[in-house]
C-alpha cells in the first residue's frame, strides 16, 4: 500500500523521541517529536511551510515572538520565514506531531535527544519512504 495509514494519536503519545521521521512522501513530511520538561525545538525559520498538532502535555508556541499557550488539541500552522519555537512549559512531555510540506530531514531518521538533533547535520536528501 502506499501511503501512510495509522493511529497517529497513539503513536505521538507512545512516542519518546525528541525526533522521529515516520514518513516520507515526494511534498510532504510526517514527523513525531517529544519535548521534555522545560524543552524547546529551538528558534528556527525554515523556508517550507510547517503544521503541528499537540497531542499530550502543554507549552507555548513563539511564532514572530509572540507566545501562544498551548495543549493537548492545539494546532500550529508556521508559514514559510516565520521565526518559530515549541517550548515545553508544563511538568510532563509535550507529545506531538509535524509536517513538513516540503519535507525538511532524511526519512527514517531518529533522533533521540535535542542534542543529537543539533549535532546531526543531515536534511532532506530527496529519498521518500516508497
Amino acid at each position: 500500500m502506499k501511503g501512510f495509514v495509522q493511529d497517529i494519536e497513539g503513536l505521538a503519545t507512545r512516542n519518546d523521541e525528541f525526533r522521529n521521521v515516520l514518513y516520507t512522501a515526494k511534498n510532504c513530511q510526517l514527523v513525531l517529536m517529544a519535548l521534555k520538561p522545560q524543552e524547546e525545538i529551538g528558534a528556527e525559520v525554515h523556508q517550507l511551510d510547517q503544521f503541528f498538532r499537540v497531542e499530550e502535555g502543554s507549552g507555548e508556541a513563539v511564532l514572530d515572538g509572540v507566545q501562544t499557550p498551548i495543549h493537548a488539541g492545539f494546532a500550529v500552522l508556521v508559514p514559510a520565514g516565520a521565526r518559530h519555537n515549541i517550548v515545553n512549559t508544563g511538568s510532563k512531555p509535550l507529545k506531538l506531531y509535524t509536517l513538513y510540506a516540503p519535507p525538511n530531514h532524511r526519512d527514517g531518521v531518529v533522533h533521540h535527544t535535542r542534542g543529537d538533533a543539533e549535532a546531526d547535520t543531515e536534511q532532506f536528501d530527496g529519498k521518500t519512504s516508497e
